[in-house]
């Protein structure tokens, strides 16, 4: 009996070592720009529910890179991945290491608008002027009210507000289980939108 107490703890020990501590799948020497966007497919519930019914996708969420004082970041909306007790859900900005972590991040893409750099420049600002008004995340994913957005929204107002329309109006209607209708944007009608040009898939 003490001999397969023995071997059950080492076993327990040795499955302990074989997972990997959090770290980020963006590869090295990836350089974003400003406007790139960057899409990623998460691990959890969320993830599995937009690719649900995102049939021509595959990723769950998307973000857009910004300058922030010489230090590019990545402004994303996102539900259910709080800083701290008490964070609501909200429009964040973080690190491309920390957007593509493990513990969110199981594949990734970059995209870049193609042949007009100063559009996505401009995008990416209005992208941050959004994150610094402390906007919150839409549960109700209603972009005709920009006062809170989802990861969809952000993407497209950023880039409108640039004068680029990146997915052309497309909207999907469908309902989730205790949800009202949706009428939104998916991933996909970015990612493949034409005036994108995908930089790297990993």
């Amino acid at each position: 009996m003490k001999k397969a107490m023995i071997i059950i703890a080492m076993l327990a020990l040795l499955a302990a070592c074989k997972q990997q501590a959090p770290h980020s799948i963006l590869p090295e020497g990836c350089v974003l720009e400003e406007g790139d966007l960057v899409f990623r497919r998460g691990n959890g519930m969320t993830s599995r529910a937009v690719l649900a019914v995102d049939r021509h996708g595959s990723y769950s969420h998307i973000g857009i890179a910004v300058d922030s004082c010489g230090t590019m970041m990545i402004v994303h909306a996102v539900p259910g991945e709080p800083d701290y007790e008490g964070d609501p859900d909200r429009v964040k900005m973080e690190s491309p290491e920390k957007f593509y972590s493990s513990l969110n991040a199981r594949i990734g893409e970059v995209r870049r608008l193609h042949d007009n750099r100063a559009a996505a420049s401009e995008a990416a600002r209005h992208a941050l002027e959004v994150y610094r008004r402390g906007t919150l995340f839409d549960h109700d994913y209603d972009d005709s009210d920009t006062t809170k957005m989802y990861c969809c929204e952000l993407i497209t107002f950023a880039y409108g507000k640039a004068g680029i329309r990146l997915t052309d109006g497309k909207r999907h209607r469908f309902k989730l289980p205790g949800m009202k209708p949706i009428c939104c944007i998916l991933p996909s009608d970015i990612c493949n939108s034409r005036m994108l040009t995908k930089i790297i898939s990993f």
